[in-house]
């Protein structure tokens, strides 16, 4: 079987602790060959990036999420674009805009976003997205800022939301959400959605999916599982969805292909 690619996880998260080894081996041992592990902010690029060189199959991004802006200095954005000089990761982030947390600035947001995808637009690297509320904003600063593209992590919007970032080069991750049966508009997406537009992430240790024991953290080897949820929502068998999926990532992340799957 074609290995599965897990396009999210955040493998420094404190919900680890030091089992990264275990993590990366046990997910291999499910099939899944590859793990692009974001940053979120200035403090754990070392980390990612470290962790990355550490095991084979991991591969990083760097950027600032919108959770972590209100922190930020300018500074950060001048460290983030010799980082990309310096360690060219498979693409930025986790960047996007967030409108659900309390009391957000959406200035700030809007200002380090806007930022972060000229760096994308300079060193021709995809983006990886974090949208929650902010669906038709992120659209909007796409169309202006134009990227080569990258993933909607957690996508969670409209099919006519769904369209336009296909349209804007983008592919939709989806994850452990779609692994519950009352997610009808979420499964209905992933089972009408161009399979093409489609790639699998888990966002450990977040999102865990249905099967998923109460309280334990999310991991990579449980993609697998996911990814046959997304099969028989599309009534494909499960190598197929591998196979697509796989190739999806590496389309949108072309560094990804750096050594065989």
């Amino acid at each position: 079987m074609t290995g599965f690619v897990d396009t999210h996880c955040h493998l420094d998260a404190a919900e680890f602790g030091d089992r990264q080894a275990d993590i990366v081996r046990d997910a291999a041992a499910a099939g899944v060959v590859r793990i692009v592990a974001p940053s979120v902010a200035l403090s754990n690029f070392d980390i990612v990036r470290t962790l990355c060189k550490q095991y084979p199959g991991c591969f990083p991004a760097y950027g600032i999420h919108p959770m972590y802006t209100d922190a930020a200095t300018p500074n950060d954005l001048q460290i983030l674009r010799d980082y990309l000089q310096q360690h060219r990761p498979v693409a930025i982030g986790e960047i996007g805009l967030d409108f659900f947390i309390p009391h957000y600035d959406q200035t700030c947001q809007e200002h380090f976003f806007v930022e972060q995808l000229k760096l994308a637009r300079e060193f021709d690297l995809p983006v990886l997205l974090h949208i929650r509320r902010a669906q038709d904003t992120i659209l909007k600063h796409l169309r202006q800022i134009r990227v080569q593209g990258g993933i909607a992590h957690a996508f969670n919007g409209s099919r006519q939301q769904a369209d336009e970032f296909i349209k804007l080069g983008f592919k939709l991750g989806f994850g452990g959400a779609m692994t519950y049966p009352r997610a009808t508009r979420l499964r209905d997406l992933a089972a009408t959605l161009p399979l093409e537009s489609i790639v699998l992430e888990t966002d450990a240790p977040d999102i865990p999916p249905d099967f998923l024991e109460k309280g334990l953290p999310n991991e990579p080897k449980y993609l697998p599982r996911i990814a046959q949820t997304l099969a028989e929502l599309r009534g494909m068998p499960l190598e197929e969805v591998a196979r697509a999926t796989a190739a999806n990532s590496i389309a949108v992340m072309p560094a990804l292909g750096a050594s065989p799957l």
